[in-house]
C-alpha cells in the first residue's frame, strides 16, 4: 500500500505558471486584460477555430451559448445523462427543458439512433404546442471521447436544430479530420482544476459565427460595450454603454497566466497520459471483472478520464465498496457519472425514474475513474494498478 494518499486529478503546475502568476501580480493588472487576450489567441490557434472567448467556467460558457443561440423558456434541448450537472442545469436556467436520452454502453456518449428517433418525433408537428419546441442538441464528449459528430450534425441540420458541444473533457480531441470546437455551432471547454488545461476555474467558448462571438464577449462582462482593458489601458479612458443585461462571466489575467503555459504543454502532457493509459490497459487486460475503455478508429481521444466499468456479477461487492477499498489503499478515484436523470431535482421536476435510460444507469452503477494526470509518476500508476488488482481479487466471486 502507498504511504501517502494519491489525489485524483491533481494538476501539474510548472515553474513557468508560477512565474507568470507572480509577473501578473506585479503588473497590477489582475482582471481581464492582456494575458486573457493572449490565451484566447493561443487557444484559437490550437483549436483552429475562428473565434475563442475566455470565460469564468465551462458552465458560464454553456449558459452563454444557450443565450446567444436564443434558447428561451419552453424550449426543449436534447442532452445526455452521463455528464456533470452543469450541462443540464444551464438548460433549466434558460427556462428550457432538458430531454435526457440514453447512451451507448461502450462509448458512454449519446446514441445517435435515439437522438434521431426523438428529433423526428418532436419536430414532426404532431406534438402539442404546450410540450415545447425542440431547439438544440448538447452532445458531451465523455471522458475525452468525441461523440459521433457526423451523425449528430446530420440529424441537427435535417431537423433545423442547433448543436452546442460540451467539450469540458475534450480539449485535445479530434473527430475524424476536425478538431472538437470546430464542428458544432458553438462549443464550451473547461479549464477546471482537474482538466487537461487548468486555470483553477475557467473555460473557453469557440464558434465560427461572428455575431455570436461578439455577443458573448459583451454578455460575459455585464453586457457593457468595452471591457476593463479597453476602458483603462494606456489608450486612455473610453466610455461604455450597457448593450445587454449581461453576466459576470469574464476570465481574469491571474487565471489566464496559468492557462498560457498549460496550453503550451498540452500535447506534451497528453503524451504522458497516453503512456499511463496504455500501462493501465495492459495491466487490466487479464481481469474479467474490469472492462477498460473502448478503442475507436477515426477519433483522437483526449485521455481526460480513464474510466473502468466493473462486472458486478463477478464481484461480491458494490461499486461503492470498491471505491472505499481503493481509498483504504491510499488511491483516490472519481465517479463519472451517476446518471443525471436520477438526481433528485431531475426526478422530482421532470418525472424521470430508474429504468427510463437503462444504459446510462448501468454505466452509472459500475463506473470508476482512476487517476490519470500528467503529474503522475510511473510509480504512482503502478501503485494504482496494484491496488485495483488487490481489491478485485479480494472481492472476486
Amino acid at each position: 500500500m502507498r504511504n501517502d494518499f494519491l489525489i485524483f486529478g491533481s494538476p501539474l503546475i510548472g515553474e513557468e505558471e508560477v512565474a507568470e502568476v507572480v509577473a501578473t501580480l506585479r503588473s497590477g493588472w489582475l482582471s481581464t486584460g492582456p494575458r486573457t487576450h493572449q490565451l484566447e489567441e493561443d487557444f484559437k490557434r490550437y483549436v483552429r477555430c475562428k473565434h475563442s472567448m475566455a470565460v469564468s467556467s465551462c458552465t458560464a460558457g454553456l449558459h452563454l451559448a444557450l443565450d446567444v443561440a436564443g434558447i428561451v423558456p419552453g424550449d426543449l434541448v436534447i442532452t445526455t445523462p452521463m455528464t456533470f450537472a452543469a450541462t443540464a442545469n444551464v438548460i433549466v436556467q434558460r427556462g428550457a427543458r432538458p430531454i435526457f436520452l440514453d447512451v451507448d454502453r461502450r462509448t458512454m456518449n449519446l446514441d445517435p439512433n435515439r437522438v434521431l428517433d426523438v428529433a423526428r418525433k418532436l419536430t414532426s408537428g404532431r406534438q402539442s404546442a404546450s410540450s415545447g419546441r425542440l431547439r438544440a442538441i448538447i452532445p458531451v464528449h465523455m471522458a475525452g471521447r468525441p461523440c459521433d459528430m457526423n451523425a449528430i450534425m446530420e440529424i441537427a441540420r435535417s431537423h433545423d436544430l442547433l448543436v452546442i458541444e460540451d467539450a469540458a473533457h475534450a480539449i485535445e480531441s479530434w473527430y475524424r479530420d476536425r478538431k472538437i470546437g470546430t464542428i458544432g455551432d458553438i462549443t464550451a471547454f473547461s479549464f477546471y482544476v482537474t482538466k487537461n488545461v487548468c486555470t483553477g476555474e475557467g473555460g473557453m467558448v469557440t464558434t465560427e459565427r461572428d455575431d455570436w462571438a461578439e455577443e458573448i464577449r459583451v454578455k460575459s462582462l455585464h453586457g457593457i460595450s468595452k471591457d476593463a482593458w479597453r476602458r483603462y489601458s494606456s489608450a486612455g479612458f473610453q466610455p461604455y454603454e450597457t448593450i445587454y443585461p449581461g453576466y459576470k462571466y469574464n476570465m481574469m489575467d491571474l487565471q489566464a497566466a496559468l492557462g498560457i503555459h498549460q496550453l503550451a504543454r498540452v500535447e506534451e502532457n497528453l503524451g504522458v497520459r497516453e503512456r499511463h493509459w496504455q500501462h493501465y490497459d495492459r495491466a487490466f487486460a487479464d481481469l474479467p471483472e474490469v472492462m477498460t475503455p473502448l478503442d475507436e478508429a477515426n477519433i483522437r481521444h483526449a485521455r481526460h478520464l480513464y474510466t473502468i466499468l466493473l462486472d458486478l456479477d463477478r464481484l461480491s461487492c458494490s461499486r461503492e465498496e470498491v471505491v472505499a477499498a481503493l481509498k483504504a489503499e491510499n488511491v483516490g478515484t472519481g465517479i463519472h457519472f451517476t446518471a443525471l436523470h436520477l438526481h433528485r431535482y431531475y426526478r422530482e421536476t421532470f418525472g424521470y425514474r430508474r429504468g427510463d435510460l437503462p444504459n446510462a444507469e448501468w454505466i452509472g452503477d459500475r463506473t470508476i475513474s482512476l487517476p490519470l494526470s500528467a503529474k503522475l509518476t510511473d510509480q504512482d500508476v503502478e501503485d494504482v494498478i496494484l491496488a485495483v488488482r488487490k481489491v478485485v481479487e479480494e472481492y472476486r466471486r
